[in-house]
């Protein structure tokens, strides 16, 4: 098999565990003289990969990769030092296998001894090579349909390929079960939703039934309790997956699916650290409104209680620091008060601004993404957003007075609430998470924050929905 790697990372990961070692012996007909490499997934798919071993092909094309240290088992690589040749095989406690190949015609050529699993894994990647050209003969065949009886016949012929292909997995999972290899087969399986009309308790028909059988059983067929599993390429895409596409982006239930998917990982070393690091960093650098609370959530109630085992205490530190400084500006708490110098020099509190709501935003005249975004603000402002009640308190974070007040005479925007901090005096820095510029704010009356990471597409947007919660809470409660 050929395959250029877009990117190659091979880095040493040593990894604590239980298992007793390998030995791999490998005949190159067509090579020798060459570095190799025993590689292994970490989560991730190709290009990602880190290495765990490495020896050089002898003179009749012999090598050896041996270790009597403990590892952890998974799908390993033999990675030629091109980069563009490449094996897999699978690892496991103890194996002894011998391996023939000959580099320019794999992996056909591949012939395993030593390991019945290794011989049976072989016989799947053949399989899988016979399945990729009956499957592209299908994608020509659909280039050239003209009637749709052809089209659909192409579409009947590729249901029934991947009948073929699911089959195969699903005969070797019932017949060679608590293996490494039915393990990764069962982990890449989806639900089946069951066919038929589905009904809510009052008889109608339930029209999210689909959506929530499959969510619900997603995680079916993972087996959490295999540490192999973060030593494939199928982890990284499954929690994507589920997390972009089938769950909720609130915090509430973000943080109930985190808890559910680390206790099931919990006594994994390996998946559990995935998992943890994962979310953590996924709510973290997510562009959805709120959800940095989840991610103050992971480090308050794991991170914080030990459960981080591998981070260092700087690196630690760093995380706790971070979620300590968004804590006080998540999503319902009440903004912190901010008394700073306004351009008239007197001292403006934004406290004392009495609006329905408060648009809080934190900008610079330096700032070129502040240079586009402030003048369209002022004009959803003036057009819908001061008939809405709102009041803007905006506060310069950086840039010399006369451009500051050079650019807002020139956009217009005398009616906003200027605030600047010149003796540094105030906190606002770490109070708001202010560390780039915009960052924007929406407050209600009493002072509540009720969005954050704002633009001027979205802050109409926003209000519209908080209008319409309360308008519906207040029916509700008639």
């Amino acid at each position: 098999m050929k395959r250029i790697l877009l990117a190659f990372l091979l880095l040493t990961f040593a990894t604590p565990n239980i298992y007793a070692g390998y030995k791999v012996q490998i005949k190159f007909t067509d090579i020798k003289d060459t570095l190799v490499y025993l590689a292994h997934y970490y989560g991730k798919p190709l290009p990602t990969i880190y290495k765990a071993d490495s020896a050089m092909v002898d003179k009749k094309g012999m090598v050896t990769f041996q270790s009597k240290e403990p590892f952890l088992g998974g799908i390993y690589m033999i990675l030629l030092s091109d980069k563009q040749h490449y094996f897999e095989l699978l690892l496991s406690d103890g194996d002894n296998i011998s391996i023939t190949a000959t580099i320019a015609a794999l992996p056909e050529s591949i012939k395993v001894s030593g390991s019945p699993e290794n011989e049976r894994f072989n016989a799947y990647v053949n399989f899988l090579i016979d399945y990729g050209k009956r499957s592209q003969a299908l994608e020509n065949k659909l280039k050239v349909a003209i009637t749709r009886a052809d089209t659909q016949a192409v579409y009947t012929q590729g249901r029934a390929l991947g009948k073929e292909l699911l089959d195969y997995r699903m005969n070797y999972i019932a017949k060679y079960p608590n293996t490494l290899l039915t393990n990764i087969f069962n982990a890449m399986r989806q639900p089946e939703v069951p066919e038929g009309p589905h009904y809510l308790p009052n008889g109608a028909v339930d029209s999210n039934f689909s959506y929530y059988y499959f969510k619900g059983h997603y995680w079916d067929y993972f087996n959490f309790k295999d540490d192999r599993l973060i030593h494939t390429p199928i982890y990284d895409q499954k929690l994507d997956e589920y997390f972009n596409k089938y769950l909720l982006p609130t915090p509430d239930s973000l943080e109930k699916e985190a808890d559910m998917l680390l206790a099931k990982a919990r006594g994994r070393k390996e998946l559990f650290k995935y998992t943890l690091h994962w979310i953590t960093q996924w709510a973290n650098e997510s562009k959805i409104m709120g959800l940095d609370e989840v991610f103050v959530y992971l480090v308050e109630n794991y991170h914080m209680k030990g459960d981080a085992y591998w981070m260092d205490n700087e690196t630690l530190n760093k995380y706790i620091d971070r979620a300590r400084k968004i804590a006080p500006n998540v999503i319902g708490n009440i903004a912190p008060d901010i008394a700073i110098k306004g351009m008239d020099g007197s001292v403006k509190k934004l406290y004392d601004v009495k609006a329905k709501y408060t648009l809080l935003i934190f900008w610079s005249p330096d700032c070129g993404h502040c240079q586009q975004e402030m003048p369209k603000i002022d004009s959803a402002y003036k057009a819908v957003l001061k008939n809405k009640g709102v009041k803007i308190f905006a506060l310069r974070t950086e840039g010399e007075e006369a451009h500051w007040k050079d650019f807002i005479k020139k956009n217009n925007m005398d009616e906003w609430i200027h605030v600047w901090d010149p003796e540094h005096t105030s906190n606002y820095q770490s109070q708001y998470d202010v560390y780039g510029t915009p960052v924007i704010y929406l407050l209600d009356d009493k002072k509540i924050i009720r969005g954050k990471k704002l633009d001027h597409e979205n802050i109409v947007t926003l209000i519209d929905i908080l209008e319409t919660k309360a308008k519906n809470a207040n029916n509700t409660n008639k």
